[in-house]
């Protein structure tokens, strides 16, 4: 097979793939892994398909708010195989504010878990930024519950199927009560997330990489070595706090997070708009 050649059948995989993890959204049938069609540890073709999936959304008129970090939690970086995070893009219409409404119908397989939004008030496009940068640049700080999702048929992922699936992202929820950076001690930020009244998951700031911060330096190197920097008014979740936790049932999930605020996921019956 000539050089052409294989790029053009990689480029069908990836064109394939995406098409694939579009079509489980559309329809709201979980899909087969993708890995069959781009491998299952292959990282670099892995974000090819996610861009290849945004570009469709972007397309069809979504715009990008933002970004999140996932797998910041040693435990679930052994389970995957990897040593490192991962990121996806967040879009406008997965955002929604402290106890919107948000209708199940519009996931197929939720998780939720509790994290830190950072909020930018400067563009970090400078050469690796550091923790100084993120300081910086950071306007303020939210508690904030991530809706996980993933298109693919029992959570049967490896690295490279989440990365293809956007990260695994569903929507997110943010607090409205803003906190200074230089206000809160974000690696001993205790967590609690509740439902039905009772603590489902516990966790602290530090179980993101040590601290939030920390996985938001990461991801602005990680997006400037592709030359997307993080930009002013975007939004960062940072990475779970404490285990993630199923929904499988209309409810509430209230978050809280010392010295950052709290923040209530909804989930409702309804249809999506």
């Amino acid at each position: 097979m000539t050089a052409p050649e294989a790029a053009s059948g990689a480029a069908e995989r990836i064109e394939a793939a995406a098409r694939r993890l579009l079509d489980a959204a559309a329809t709201g049938t979980p899909c087969a892994p993708v890995r069959d069609l781009i491998g299952a540890t292959d990282q670099e073709r892995a974000y090819q398909v996610q861009a290849a999936v945004n570009a469709y959304r972007t397309a069809g008129g979504q715009r990008v708010v933002g970004h999140k970090i996932g797998l910041t939690s040693p435990a679930v970086q052994a389970q995957l195989g990897v040593g490192s995070p991962d990121f996806g893009t967040l879009f406008g219409d997965m955002a929604y504010a402290d106890r919107e409404p948000m209708p199940l119908s519009r996931f197929l397989q939720p998780r939720v878990e509790a994290e830190i939004a950072f909020v930018l008030g400067r563009d970090l496009d400078v050469p690796s930024p550091t923790v100084a940068d993120v300081v910086r640049a950071t306007d303020h700080v939210l508690a904030a519950v991530e809706v996980v999702d993933s298109r693919i048929a029992g959570w049967d992922i490896t690295i490279a199927d989440t990365i293809a699936d956007n990260a695994s992202s569903g929507a997110f929820v943010l607090g409205t009560a803003p906190k200074r950076l230089a206000d809160v001690d974000l690696p001993g930020a205790g967590m609690v997330l509740e439902h039905r009244g009772e603590p489902v998951s516990v966790g602290a700031g530090v179980a993101c990489l040590g601290s939030p911060v920390a996985a938001v330096v990461w991801l602005a190197r990680a997006l400037g070595r592709l030359g997307t920097p993080l930009r002013a008014g975007e939004v960062v979740l940072s990475g779970a706090l404490g285990p993630v936790v199923a929904v499988t049932a209309p409810g509430a999930f209230r978050a809280r997070i010392s010295g950052v605020g709290e923040v209530t996921a909804v989930f409702d019956e309804g249809s999506p708009a």
